[in-house]
């Protein structure tokens, strides 16, 4: 992890196979003063640099910031009591796993678990960083209603955020997330709502990359409801173009930043589930009208997808090719429901867990290349 903050000489800012996205003359660092004494607050280079890294070649993110009331319910469903202790021993599980070496970029910690040790004492954090990859961390304080807005929520935390994110630095965090949440239904969303969202993320991402942390953005439009691909295309565009507009007002730099977006694709209760090739079309066409080039990569939520359909899902769209940035996953239960079921909460489990992962993250890091195939689903993790 630390040759990712390590400061770099200006000689190195003229490397432009660094950083392929940029122009020659954007390659140098920009600078943010934070008061009279001049003190460098943002460094876009080294941010660009674990951006690039989040989205490497072949490698996704591990979005393991299950809330504890989320992960007791994913517990419940395999009949595992969720303590401090059970969380820990899942979560170690993972981290200790091959598999997280080999295709995972960056791993997305709960509070709780930014701060755990494993049984041997040695911190989560450092685990992480052992496999090569980065920690992160969440850093929203889940939703709230929406005054006036039927039906609508908005996500809270950005008070004594900076302070946090000077925390969650210290412990080794470089990168965070915040989730806002969009609902489509009769009448819903309100612009009141995108606005309100959009505008949180955007302060939240300046806060961020003041602290030297790169911002997952994820203005996640919910798949629940009967709404067809079309719907979902319609607020997705007017959910990203608002988050985009509300990130340059508040002086976002994209190069260093991660959005993690939802697919084009229809609610679940639809009549009509579109087929891969739908989703990635019309998925593709809408992040070219609306995500600038300047952001180095889309790191995609499942959303309550199974497992084979967001790979095949995110497949698809890199077959298509000829993008200005990298696409990736950033999953939770499409990489996480089958080793929590494989491992139960028993220590004899663990092995069985870990190859239930690696096998999911393997097929997602194919599938990032646009190497998957349904075939490999019955082959195991090599």
């Amino acid at each position: 992890m630390g040759h990712l903050s390590e400061p770099l000489g200006s000689h190195m800012l003229r490397e432009t196979t660094i950083l392929p996205v940029f122009q020659p003359r954007e390659l140098q660092p920009k600078w943010v003063s934070s008061g009279d004494q001049g003190e460098i607050s943002m460094n876009l280079f080294d941010l660009n640099k674990v951006a690039q890294a989040m989205v490497a070649t072949g490698r996704g993110l591990l979005a393991a910031d299950e809330s504890t009331g989320t992960i007791k319910k994913r517990f419940d469903a395999i009949k595992v009591e969720s303590t401090e202790d059970s969380r820990r021993d899942y979560r170690e599980m993972l981290f200790r796993s091959d598999a997280l070496s080999k295709y995972i970029s960056g791993v997305i910690l709960y509070d709780e678990t930014i701060w755990q040790k494993a049984k041997d004492g040695t911190a989560l954090v450092k685990l992480i960083e052992q496999a090569g990859c980065i920690p992160g961390i969440k850093v929203d304080e889940g939703t709230q209603p929406l005054p006036n807005c039927p039906g609508e929520l908005v996500t809270v935390g950005l008070d004594r955020l900076a302070g946090r994110l000077a925390d969650y630095y210290k412990q080794g965090a470089r990168f965070a997330k915040w989730r806002a949440v969009i609902d489509i239904g009769k009448d819903i969303p309100s612009m009141t709502a995108i606005h309100v969202n959009a505008h949180a993320l955007a302060r939240y991402a300046a806060l961020c990359q003041a602290a030297q942390i790169v911002p997952i953005v994820e203005p996640e439009v919910l798949m629940d409801g009967d709404h067809d691909i079309d719907r979902c295309y319609d607020v997705t565009q007017r959910v990203l173009n608002k988050t985009f507009q509300e990130l340059r007002v508040q002086r976002v730099a994209l190069e260093g930043m991660i959005l993690k977006p939802n697919m084009v694709i229809s609610g679940k209760k639809s009549a009509r589930q579109s087929p891969v090739a739908e989703v990635a079309e019309k998925t593709i066409r809408l992040l070219k009208s609306c995500v600038p080039a300047a952001v180095p990569g889309v790191a995609f939520l499942s959303g309550g997808q199974s497992d084979e359909d967001a790979t095949a899902h995110l497949d698809a769209m890199n077959r298509i090719g000829g993008l200005p940035w990298k696409l990736t996953f950033s999953y939770g239960r499409a990489l996480q429901a089958a080793p929590q079921k494989a491992w139960s909460g028993k220590a004899e489990n663990v092995a069985a867990g870990q190859q239930a992962f690696a096998h999911r993250a393997r097929m997602n890091s194919l599938a990032s290349k646009g190497e998957w195939n349904a075939g490999l689903e019955q082959m195991r993790a090599a």
